[in-house]
C-alpha cells in the first residue's frame, strides 16, 4: 500500500512476473522487465518500479514519486486480496481474526503462537440491533464472535474502526475492532 509525497496513493501486488497495480480507477497488470536495481514493471505505458519500501509509478503524463509502503495499511490491503470478507485485531495479548463468509474463519493469538481455523457458520443478524453473532466449533474448540456496529478504537494505535468485536474462544474472551473489506 503506497502513500505517494504527491497524495496519490495505490497497492502493487507482484505474482510471478506480473505487478498488479490496483490505482483509484482501475486495475492494471504489468509484466516484469529487466532493471538496474529494484523491481520494475511495464508495459511502455506505465511502469511501476519498486525498490525496497519505496516505489516510482509513472501513468502516461503521470509521475508519482515519493512513493512509501504503509506497512500497517498494506497488511488490511493483503487480507482483502487473499479473500477475506471481515478482519479484526485486538491486543493484550495481540490477536487477529479473519472471516471469509461461507468458508472459514481464521484466529491468530498469542501475538502469532497460536492459530485456529473454524468452518464458517451462518451468521445469526440482528439487523436491528446492528449485530451479528457467529458460533462455530472444531478439533475440540469453540468460537463465538460478536460483531457489534458500533465505533472501536484500537487500544495500541488509537484507529478508528466502525465494528466493536469480542471473540469468544474456548470460554477466553478477546476485545478489540474490525472492519468490512468487500
Amino acid at each position: 500500500m503506497y502513500e505517494c509525497a504527491d497524495g496519490f496513493g495505490f497497492v502493487a501486488r507482484i505474482e510471478g512476473e506480473t505487478a498488479w497495480l490496483f490505482l483509484p480507477r482501475k486495475t492494471q497488470s504489468l509484466p516484469h522487465v529487466e532493471s538496474g536495481s529494484g523491481a520494475k514493471y511495464s508495459d511502455g505505458t506505465m511502469t511501476y518500479w519498486g525498490k525496497g519500501e519505496e516505489a516510482l509509478l509513472e501513468t502516461g503524463d503521470e509521475v508519482h514519486r515519493g512513493c512509501r509502503n504503509n506497512r500497517a495499511k498494506a497488511i488490511w490491503e493483503q487480507a482483502k486480496l487473499d479473500g477475506v470478507d471481515f478482519r479484526a485485531v485486538g491486543n493484550e495479548p495481540g490477536w487477529v481474526l479473519e472471516i471469509r463468509w461461507r468458508d472459514r474463519i481464521v484466529f491468530v493469538g498469542d501475538y502469532g503462537q497460536s492459530r485456529y481455523e473454524f468452518p464458517a457458520p451462518e451468521p445469526q443478524v440482528d439487523q436491528a440491533a446492528h449485530n451479528t453473532l457467529l458460533s462455530t466449533r472444531d478439533g475440540g474448540h469453540e468460537l463465538v464472535v460478536d460483531l457489534r456496529g458500533r465505533p472501536c478504537h484500537d487500544s495500541m494505535s488509537g484507529e478508528p474502526f466502525g465494528t466493536t468485536v469480542t471473540v469468544r474462544l474456548d470460554g477466553k474472551t478477546y476485545p478489540g475492532c474490525g472492519r468490512a473489506l468487500h
